[in-house]
């Protein structure tokens, strides 16, 4: 079955196996769907920084181990089917605990729920992201994330969880439906369009209105997204990822656009220090944070940590609102049901539809958890070792897991795993209404889509919202056809997109409620 469950996934990767372009974690894994492309400059080049530490006082076991002679399959595998592929084979031959050697370069796949509690709560001491972003550095500021100390690190996530949390997303609701409103009202009585072109620009609107606030909305909207692209796609090409402080023409691009968006955005954190201005957005919200000493923060920490919230979240959204546009117009059964719950809706809010209403759409709510099941914005992410310790397998058997080694949780394959998940290649929200729940079959680590633990994403609710918002609005105001195929994925983005255009024809109609 597990096999059935990946056939379409280990296709897709065969056909694009031949691209070399980066796909990144949102800020760490993906980049392993790249790298598989330049693992062996990676791998050598690692080799060379030093060897693993092994506790001679250890008698556990360690992972099943594909070194010497039999890395050659797997190399091929790799390089013309792809990682999925390969991920299964071990998978099916040694477990859901695995390492894979090459000189002195280990990388341990995790595979389930059962093993994947210290990846997701393990002290930063103990497993940490590694150097491995240290690309993001020079785009987002040495004042935020992984520039600073742990503690800092873990202050200003606080900081950032604060701003977003759901208690004050009752001030973005407003925002967000009149730009919704406002954007679709601008569609004809009937058409056709690109759904990814168009949730793109509405939710790039949302994001300047709700994080950047009125001044960048109003006044800068333009220029300020055109550099926003500037910086993240010149520090994400891949010499950029692999070589950040090189003086190479997209690092020199990048750290341009970085300059431009600082300078715009210390202006307007200036004048509404200098005026007394005080707004609802998330801007505000960090300019107005304090440290856990009472310190406030800096104009620098602030530009770097709201371009951080930006980097991390808008692309993501974008492409979780297409996949959850074409699930739903290619599943009568799934649309008809979110069709009901609006109808329900409408009757007991009119056109007064606000954060309350929003949080009682829980039918909707399941269709995007469970398009995130299937798309994770993440496929998957690693961490480097720097303790050593043990996970036990569903079937019993104890590994140890030494430090120096990188270690990978596999959210795209945990996420089908059938004895979990039933059906899963099937789009069935239901999986996780009331009398099912799958996704606390395993434990808390079965769904991972949004990261888990010390780890998880501080953005998830607000990204709930402004996805319900869209399409609340979209399918009480028109009537929609999914025109071309359903989308194969795009292994070759950073966030896996759906490939080509999403075309999609609409008429205008008033959702009846009776």
């Amino acid at each position: 079955m597990l096999r059935q469950c990946f056939r379409q996934r280990r296709a897709a990767a065969l056909r694009h196996s031949t691209n070399n372009c980066v796909i990144m974690d949102m800020i760490n894994g993906v980049m392993w769907f790249t790298i598989a492309l330049v693992f062996i400059t990676v791998v050598i080049s690692k080799a060379t920084r030093g060897g693993i530490m092994f506790d001679p006082k250890c008698t556990r076991p360690q992972p099943p181990t594909v070194k010497g002679v039999s890395i050659i399959p797997v190399l091929h595998t790799l390089l013309s089917k792809g990682l999925q592929a390969l991920i299964h084979d071990q998978y099916t031959r040694l477990g859901s605990v695995f390492t894979i050697s090459f000189f002195q370069f280990k990388v341990t796949f995790l595979i389930g729920p059962e093993v994947s509690a210290h990846f997701y709560q393990g002290l930063d001491s103990e497993i940490s992201h590694g150097n491995a972003i240290e690309f993001t550095v020079p785009m987002l500021g040495k004042e935020v994330g992984y520039g600073v100390d742990t503690a800092t690190r873990n202050e200003q996530a606080r900081i950032s969880f604060d701003a977003l949390k759901p208690s004050k997303l009752r001030s973005h609701a407003g925002p967000m439906i009149q730009e919704v409103g406002d954007y679709f009202a601008k569609w004809g009585e009937q058409g056709m369009v690109d759904l990814k072109q168009e949730l793109d620009k509405l939710l790039l609107l949302i994001s300047g209105r709700c994080l950047l606030g009125k001044e960048v909305r109003e006044k800068m909207f333009d220029e300020f997204f055109t550099l926003f692209h500037e910086l993240t796609d010149n520090g994400m090409c891949l010499t950029s990822v692999l070589f950040p402080y090189a003086p190479t023409p997209a690092n020199r691009r990048r750290d341009r656009a970085r300059a431009k968006l600082s300078e715009m955005l210390t202006e307007i954190v200036r004048s509404r220090k200098r005026y007394d201005n005080v707004e609802s957005d998330v801007l505000q919200n960090l300019i107005d944070s304090k440290y856990g000493d009472g310190r406030s923060t800096t104009e620098a920490e602030v530009i770097g940590l709201v371009i951080s919230l930006l980097f991390a979240g808008k692309h993501t959204s974008t492409i979780t609102s297409v996949w959850t546009g074409a699930h739903l117009l290619a599943s009568k059964r799934s649309l008809t049901s979110v069709l009901e719950e609006q109808k329900k809706i409408v009757r007991k809010y009119r056109d007064d539809l606000d954060y309350n209403a929003f949080l009682e759409m829980d039918t909707l709510h399941r269709c995007i958890k469970e398009t995130l099941r299937i798309h994770p914005p993440v496929p998957m992410f690693r961490r480097k070792v720097h303790k050593n310790f043990t996970v036990q397998t569903k079937d019993g058997n104890e590994y140890e897991i030494h430090r120096g080694h990188t270690i990978v949780s596999l959210v795209l394959f945990n996420s089908n795993l059938p004895h979990i998940y039933k059906d899963p290649d099937v789009y069935d929200p239901d999986r996780f209404g009331p009398g099912r729940e799958e996704d606390r079959v395993g434990g808390k680590f079965s769904y991972t889509s949004f990261g888990a633990g010390r780890h998880a994403c501080l953005g998830e609710s607000y990204a709930y919202l402004q996805i319900k918002v869209l399409w609340s609005y979209l399918l009480r105001n028109f009537e929609l056809k999914l025109e071309s195929p359903f989308p194969e994925p795009n292994w070759t983005k950073l966030v896996p997109e759906p490939k080509g255009r999403v075309m999609v024809s609409y008429k205008k109609r008033v959702l009846p409620t009776i």
